[in-house]
């Protein structure tokens, strides 16, 4: 089919394990005609690119990544455009199963990520008599119905897996084959050990033959560096020539025109072996997210109408199905429980160190633990959409958003490797024409400068940390999207939080039963009996309170509603109103002890109800939005770190002023939403401001400030609504991650340093000659490393807090 329109390319780049890596392909393809909206991320692996009809072909562009050293496995097939050759190094497989409703199951190798999902689903969906396409990222595994007589084939659907760059198997295969691919099986790997034979059979030579020492070293440097020159000179002919591998080439070489012909083979053995280092790291690195899907299980008891129960893949679970969840057991899915009552461990999830109770109407997350009874869950999210499917894709997205201090690094760099190679050439020729040495000396410390030059520890500085400090915060419940939010969390000032369900409960609870004419308890029971019938929240709370208390309620008749005013009925054979203050005085005069109470009552932020029994004012019931557990420990952790924080509330400025008492806070009230947002953009033209809402009524305020922060459980709202999200819905988390910020600033900073430390100190000792090729390397690969575990330590920083 003709080429009509735009193409949106993706692929998972194999063997990209660094920021250099990323700007070398970069670099090769922003240069070739037609290639727009290029975006690399090496954290999760992926490219994508916009190909234009009239630019180079798709192929072109996989044949420059495979030239740089890469593997290209595509992602999606691009629109308008069919491609039916398959990629080197997949094993198709050739077997699937069926599950006990007569599905198609097989396992897809390389599926990592929620696009990868949404990819083979849209793929297979379009396939005749395909329906009901379900994949599961975590367990890689993809199920489907198949109609009967279906023109589309097994081996159809194995192919369209194929070509979008996946490995269909039998179910289970990918994960073994992953366990299979093991060490030996990493290409950096198998290059190093080649080498090192290499190098080990030209020592061997030397030593039975001393006469074939320099050629046996100089063979063996030029054979083990070969590929790294064929990715060198394949990345210079696409336009990026200031490479590390061009670096590393012009070295060896060099080297070995000068005679050093053992130290050149050292030089590139550490060199490869910094490149596995590398690879090690980076894995590691992604590893913090990729653990979160390994807590979902793979199995789940699903409980049919008829009430039999039976087996199945946790990844074919559908929306509506009934799950039981044993005690000891990993819940299958997000659903609600509909019968049973028990703790659950959701440590994994939110970060919450105790188990928390639930019971029916509860949620509960896919990937917690059941610990005493058995809950019966009726299931409300398909797999892939699942709480902890959608954490993953958060976080990978989170990691693409670069900081501001990673974006200038990637300027400075592009910028420095061209200044280190002019640097190394001007060392390596102006002093020997100015007679201060000889021109083995000075091109052997040039050719030091090159390998002192590589700017992969300083690029990958800022990533690494970033990365594992959004790993660390998402186990923790704190879901933070990208090194910018980072950044302007640790430099924020000032804290504007939202009141209702924010800094108090969210709810009104009663505070004060006070009976003019009676007692308290036969008050409360007779109002709580008209009450019953209304569905306003400050009924419902005069209900839950007598209910709390164990009143037996006497029987009301004849109740109504008024609106704007209250409730009436009859009980015990007496007309009973209940209402606000002005209403009440309309039906009977309130005493004048009555009306100082509700004064006193109203100064604390206290909403009254009065109660009148026929024409007598008989009490007064008091109830309060109360403060939050945790929100006078989280204001008190942000006093002690310098920020300053304020309350914004619609409520009137009495109830407002009474909550900043109890809890020591500045308030701002009677604001609007448009107020709030109004305000917090002023705060923020003068300082750094977080805002710390619901994620629902004040996302206009969220938006207004530098950092928006969503507390709310883990619902819609709060994982995306907002550029951070307490999962926990604790409002003392809010210290925590400023903290977390704060140290992943000061990690920062200290891989900067380590990385610009460590070529300063061996810049000098090269140029005065105290060291030679083998330290500059290992000076490189030694500050790639450092910084990679610098930057890991920041995972187990919630670790015992």
């Amino acid at each position: 089919m003709a080429r009509t329109s735009d193409q949106t390319l993706e692929y998972r780049i194999g063997g990209m394990d660094c920021a250099s890596c990323a700007a070398t392909i970069r670099t090769a393809l922003e240069r070739m005609p037609g290639v727009s909206d290029l975006n690399i991320s090496v954290q999760s692996e992926r490219l994508s690119l916009r190909l234009a009809p009239e630019g180079a072909s798709r192929e072109r562009v996989e044949g420059a990544i495979a030239s740089l050293g890469y593997s290209a496995s595509a992602l999606s097939e691009p629109a308008e455009h069919d491609h039916d050759h398959d990629h080197e190094g997949h094993d198709h497989g050739t077997e699937s199963e069926l599950d006990e409703d007569g599905r198609t199951v097989m396992s897809v190798g390389g599926m990592d990520c929620a696009s990868c999902a949404v990819s083979i689903r849209s793929a297979l969906e379009t396939m005749p008599g395909v329906s009901d396409v379900r994949v599961s990222v975590p367990r890689e595994r993809v199920s489907l119905a198949l109609a009967p007589g279906s023109s589309t084939t097994e081996e159809e659907i194995r192919a369209t897996i194929t070509r979008l760059g996946y490995t269909p198997g039998a179910p289970g295969a990918a994960k073994d084959d992953k366990t299979a691919a093991a060490w030996w099986q990493q290409p950096k790997l198998r290059q190093l050990l080649v080498s090192a034979l290499i190098v080990a059979l030209a020592y061997a030579v030397s030593l039975a033959v001393p006469t074939l020492h320099h050629w046996a070293f100089g063979l063996a440097t030029l054979l083990a560096v070969w590929p790294i020159a064929r990715r060198a000179v394949a990345a210079a002919r696409l336009g990026a020539p200031f490479t590390i591998q061009m670096l590393m080439t012009l070295a060896a070489v060099g080297a070995v025109i000068i005679g050093e012909y053992e130290e050149a083979a050292v030089v590139v053995l550490l060199f490869l072996l910094g490149e596995v280092l590398e690879g090690v790291a980076a894995d590691r690195a992604r590893s913090g997210i990729r653990a979160l899907g390994e807590l979902l299980p793979r199995e789940a008891r699903v409980e049919d109408a008829d009430g039999t129960l039976h087996t199945v893949a946790a990844d074919t679970l559908r929306i509506g199905q009934i799950v039981l969840a044993r005690p000891g057991d990993r819940i299958a899915a997000d659903g609600e429980v509909i019968s049973g009552t028990s703790s659950v461990d959701e440590s994994a999830v939110t970060g919450e160190s105790l188990p928390v109770t639930r019971a029916p109407g509860d949620a509960v997350r896919a990937g917690t633990v059941n610990h005493e009874a058995t809950l019966r869950i009726r299931v409300a999210r398909s797999p892939e959409d699942n709480t902890i499917a959608r954490i993953i894709a958060l976080v990978e997205e989170a990691q693409e958003s670069k900081a501001p201090t990673e974006r200038f690094i990637d300027r400075f760099s592009r910028y420095y490797m061209p200044a280190i190679v002019a640097l190394a050439a001007l060392v390596a020729i102006l002093p020997p024409l100015a007679g201060f040495g000889l021109w083995e000396t000075w091109i052997y410390r040039g050719l030091a400068l090159l390998l002192i030059g590589c700017p992969c520890a300083l690029v990958i500085s800022v990533p690494a940390a970033v990365a594992s400090g959004l790993s660390a915060g998402a186990r923790a419940g704190i879901l933070i999207k990208g090194g910018a939010v980072l950044e302007s969390l640790a430099d924020s000032t000032r804290v504007v939080f939202d009141k209702t369900g924010t800094l108090t409960r969210g709810t009104p609870e009663v505070t004060d039963v006070i009976a003019l004419d009676g007692d308290e308890a036969e008050l409360l029971a007779r109002t709580a009996a008209v009450e019953a019938q209304s569905s306003h929240p400050l009924a419902a709370a005069i209900l839950a309170h007598a209910k709390a208390r164990g009143e037996s309620l006497p029987v009301a008749t004849e109740v109504r509603a008024i609106p704007g005013k209250g409730m009436e009925g009859v009980v015990d054979g007496q007309n009973l109103f209940v209402g606000a203050p002005r209403h009440a005085d309309q039906r009977a005069p309130l005493p004048e002890a009555a009306r100082l109470r509700i004064e006193t009552l109203e100064q604390d932020g206290k909403t009254v109800t009065v109660v009148v029994s026929g024409d007598r004012t008989v009490g007064l019931v008091a109830l309060r939005d109360t403060p939050r557990d945790d929100a006078e420990g989280a204001l008190q952790g942000l006093r002690e770190r310098g920020i300053a924080a304020v309350m914004m509330t619609g409520d009137n400025a009495r109830t407002g002023a009474a909550i900043g008492r109890q809890l020591g806070i500045e308030v701002e009230a009677e604001m609007l939403p448009e107020d709030k947002a109004r305000r917090v953009a002023q705060i923020a033209a003068k300082e750094t401001v977080v805002m710390v809402g619901d994620g629902v009524n004040d996302a206009p305020a969220l938006a207004a400030a530098h950092v928006g922060v969503a507390v709310g459980s883990g619902t819609d709202v709060a994982m995306e609504a907002a550029d951070a999200a307490l999962m926990r819905n604790r409002v003392d988390d809010v210290p925590r991650m400023i903290d977390l910020s704060r140290a992943t600033m000061r990690n920062i900073r200290q891989n900067v340093t380590i990385a610009l430390g460590l070529k300063a100190v061996f810049l000098v000792t090269t140029l005065t000659g105290l060291s030679g090729l083998w330290l500059a390397i290992m000076a490189d690969t030694g500050a790639t490393v450092l910084v990679t575990a610098n930057a890991m330590r920041l995972l187990g920083f919630f670790r015992g807090r």
